[in-house]
């Protein structure tokens, strides 16, 4: 669902033509940032050991921070190539893919287990 309001976000930020309509947009965006860094500090809370939960959340938000360097780089690219408008086109394509991705990987836990 997170990941459904940012789709909507970027594509609100995408098309806004007043500072009204890209408030909208981030305050979707911090909806769906509300939504999603909960869980996830809770998915690694319990999926790792007691004993390297500290390293677990180290390596979490280091792998975060570099992923976010990299998207940063990218987005600024498109930005200064091809508008801002296509930055956000393209940070929905992307969570459309990691939307088909979960369902893909959910649907193959199902027929397997």
């Amino acid at each position: 669902l997170g990941l459904i309001v940012l789709i909507i976000a970027d594509f609100v930020l995408a098309y806004a033509q007043s500072w009204g309509v890209v408030f909208i947009g981030v305050a979707l965006w911090g909806l769906h940032l509300g939504m999603t860094q909960g869980l996830l500090a809770a998915m690694v809370a319990d999926t790792a050991p007691a004993v390297l939960r500290g390293s677990a959340f180290g390596f979490f938000n280091l792998l975060s921070g570099l992923s976010m360097l990299v998207a940063s780089v990218l987005a600024g690219l498109l930005w200064d190539q091809l508008g801002p408008a296509f930055t956000f086109y393209a940070g929905a394509f992307f969570c459309v893919l990691a939307l088909a991705v979960m369902a893909f990987k959910r649907r193959k836990v199902r027929m397997s287990g």
